[in-house]
């Protein structure tokens, strides 16, 4: 089983956003744990594949590490870190997505 990371801003803005439907949006989220493979390349810097999971018309982010997600087993991917950073609309979700990326490119996934 992965492990799902939340960062403590997208939590704050999942609670701001949807409220009452955030059980919902944090089940989706953790659907990952026996799922991994799940969701949507957006793209990859190195080593760290950028993911993406569509609740509505929101689309959560996450990183996770490229090589195992592809090439290992989803009975293998126990010690799997799955980490969940931001959230966007349909209007901003390239703008999102290239800071993902640059903050990949200039601190690593600690950048998170």
């Amino acid at each position: 089983m992965a492990k799902v990371i939340v960062t403590r801003s997208l939590e704050e803005e999942i609670e701001r956003k949807f409220k009452k439907e955030s059980p919902e949006v944090y089940d989706l989220i953790f659907t990952l744990k026996e799922n991994p493979k799940k969701g949507k390349d957006i793209g990859a810097i190195g080593e760290i594949a950028i993911k993406e999971l569509k609740y509505g018309t929101f689309r959560l982010y996450f990183i996770v590490d490229r090589f195992k997600v592809k090439f290992l087993k989803v009975e293998e991917l126990k010690d799997l870190i799955i980490k969940f950073v931001r959230m966007s609309g349909k209007d901003d979700q390239q703008k999102v997505i290239n800071e993902i990326k640059h903050v990949l490119r200039m601190l690593g996934e600690a950048g998170f």
